[in-house]
């Protein structure tokens, strides 16, 4: 049985964000491509699909002790051919691509049994793939039968609307903060569903395919920002929806069968958990006020003539007027290219590199003098301070 929503067109000049209002927040009951052709165009930030896989089982799976595997064997997995699911995927990841702004992204995961399928699908639609992602089961499913390797994997395709598209949102430096402060690698390992996470209706679950919330967490955490909508057009038992309102996201979930669209809404409203803002971001070197080198001498946070030093006190240089380094040998150049030539190196974060004697006589980094400067150019006005004479 499928339950369908009426479409609801939006004006062609109405601002994208209003129209979308009536969508939001909400678990949209329906078929997603006649969901997903009312909502406004370029309007949500990030997708996340978890698509029918299309499994192809031909015969019930047993354990070793005959009991039954509870397995993916509904109606909504089962397609008549190959070029039936191609057709499917092709027409609800362009339902997808018309709603995506610009400078959004689309995660979108699967089994052997249909990601390269999709991939293909998603690179003739003009979308470009910025990474494949596994997951990687801590705790996968037994090949009970013996007959192949144990499937401990699946595959999320992260991908732009465009090869050309320069902005997307990839927050770096909050994976690398999830991940003991390491540059965090495209194989997660995360246990599938289960305990007082897995959703059960009388004993049995509830969907036989729900995602575990760690995964979600990490692709939202990735690449959206607070504030942002994430789009599900497959939103089964709600886990994105869920995720996303924890992290302080907006949602719009899309799903067909009326018994998971009543999961999924009774799961978001049990999310009461509200954090504090400056809790939900990461702070970005990428996102930060360029500080040249030579503000710190013109707000007196350095002075001609200063030394620095390299943190094991080695190398020297002097700090010129003009905010170059002269070093010992009589180069001269940058924070960055003095520090490269004492090191014989490519390359120098001169930022973290040199650094600076401070008050209590200790060596620090020169770095902590740039965020000083930052706290001073951005510091407000005294009330009252008169203009100066180019403002008035």
């Amino acid at each position: 049985m499928t339950t369908r929503t009426r479409r609801a067109s939006a004006p062609a000049n109405a601002d994208p964000a209003r129209a979308l209002t009536p969508f939001v927040d909400r678990i949209l009951a329906g078929d997603c491509l006649e969901v997903l052709a009312g909502l406004p165009e370029r309007s949500v930030d990030l997708v996340f699909a978890d698509p029918p896989y299309n499994l192809q089982l031909e015969a019930e799976l047993l354990r070793p002790n005959q009991s039954r595997v509870d397995g993916v064997d509904d109606d909504w997995d089962r397609f008549e051919s190959f070029a039936a699911y191609d057709a499917f995927t092709e027409a609800w990841l362009t339902a997808c691509r018309r709603v995506l702004k610009d400078d959004g992204t689309l995660w979108v995961i699967g089994s052997y049994h249909n990601i390269y399928r999709v991939g293909r699908v998603l690179l003739d639609l003009g979308y470009w793939i910025l990474n494949d992602v596994h997951w990687v089961k801590a705790n996968p499913m037994p090949n009970f039968r013996g007959t192949r390797f144990t499937n401990a994997t699946e595959t999320m395709l992260w991908a732009k609307k465009s090869r050309e598209q320069r902005t997307y949102t990839f927050n770096y430096h909050a994976m690398k903060s999830l991940n003991d402060d390491l540059q965090m690698r495209n194989t997660w390992e995360i246990p599938l569903c289960m305990g007082a996470e897995r959703l059960k209706v009388d004993g049995k679950k509830a969907h036989a395919t729900q995602k575990p919330e760690a995964l979600l967490y990490r692709v939202i955490s990735a690449s959206s920002n607070p504030g942002d909508i994430v789009l599900d057009p497959f939103s089964g038992s709600g886990t994105s929806a869920a995720v996303a309102r924890k992290l302080g996201r907006r949602f719009i979930g899309v799903e067909r069968e009326p018994t998971y669209v009543a999961l999924a809404e009774a799961r978001v409203a049990a999310v009461t958990q509200a954090i504090a803002p400056d809790l939900l971001r990461t702070p970005s070197r990428r996102t930060e006020v360029r500080v040249p080198f030579g503000a710190l001498l013109e707000l007196g946070l350095l002075c001609a003539g200063a030394v620095l030093r390299s943190p094991d006190g080695v190398h020297l240089a002097i700090v010129a007027a003009d905010g170059t380094l002269r070093c010992p040998d009589g180069f001269v150049g940058s924070i960055h290219r003095a520090g490269a030539h004492v090191q014989g190196a490519a390359g120098c974060n001169g930022w973290e590199f040199w650094h600076h004697t401070g008050a209590d006589g200790v060596l620090a980094p020169i770095d902590g003098l740039r965020e000083a400067a930052r706290k001073l150019r951005e510091a407000p006005t005294e009330p009252g301070a008169a203009p100066d004479a180019d403002e008035s």
